[in-house]
């Protein structure tokens, strides 16, 4: 699962000292949803451009930015406040470290804590061109001096249930703006120059990955064949190369 033989010295450390001492283990829901893979996995790696864009919508007070050493600051109101880095990357496999805390009305006091998120991709091809991306997200949460009592009687049912919606509807978001790019990648364009917290490259990236999907998407549906009648067409595998 952990491709631990890829890692650094540090980020193993880093991935030793959560799973060492798990206080709690959770297996997202898989996720299957239509989206452009090179999108995919821009948005996977630059998650301030996602957070970024719910901030210019109006539909999050979460801020994300990234700082020159490329790790992630994230703030949610007075309530959490955290870091994110990417010890490992891949096609398939994304592997991040966070630490941060989160205090709230149902605390008796402020948490904090580590945790290892696991993210696994896969990616497949279906006749017409388009592609289909299945994610699975496992996470492993380390709580400072964490009690059985508080685990079971508040953390779980606080959290459980939100953390599984949030990333069900955050993969969905994704999908959802790879559809808008493909029909209308110059509003994308203007989106992408108002996201103030990105750095300036990476907002000219996302530019210009959002008309490179509107191109692949134009010249999918002019290759676009009917099938005879009678013929079934299955989906294939995508190229190793993604």
């Amino acid at each position: 699962m952990i491709p631990f033989d890829k890692l650094t010295p540090e980020a193993r450390r880093k991935v030793s000292s959560v799973l060492s001492q798990t206080t709690l283990f959770r297996r997202m829901p898989l996720y299957v949803g239509q989206c452009d893979p090179e999108l995919y996995r821009f948005l996977v790696r630059h998650p301030d451009v996602v957070v970024g864009v719910w901030e210019e919508l109006g539909i999050s007070e979460f801020r994300m930015a990234e700082n020159e050493s490329g790790t992630f600051r994230a703030v949610e109101g007075d309530s959490t406040a955290g870091t994110a880095e990417f010890l490992y990357q891949d096609d398939e496999t994304h592997v991040v470290y966070c630490e941060g805390g989160y205090r709230g009305p149902l605390l008796a006091k402020p948490i904090r804590g580590r945790a290892l998120l696991i993210l696994k991709t896969g990616y497949v091809q279906q006749p017409d061109g388009r592609y289909y991306i299945t994610s699975r997200l496992d996470t492993f949460t380390q709580i400072d001096n964490a009690t059985v009592e508080f685990l079971t009687r508040t953390f779980q049912p606080l959290v459980g249930h939100v953390v599984d919606n949030n990333f069900l509807q955050t993969s969905a978001f994704v999908g959802s703006l790879s559809r808008t790019a493909e029909t209308n990648h110059r509003g994308v364009q203007r989106l992408a120059g108002r996201l103030h917290r990105v750095r300036p490259e990476i907002r000219r990236e996302f530019a210009t990955l959002a008309r490179e999907v509107a191109e692949r998407s134009t010249r999918q549906v002019s290759h676009e064949e009917p099938a005879p009648v009678g013929v079934r067409t299955v989906a294939k595998p995508i190229a190793r190369r993604y």
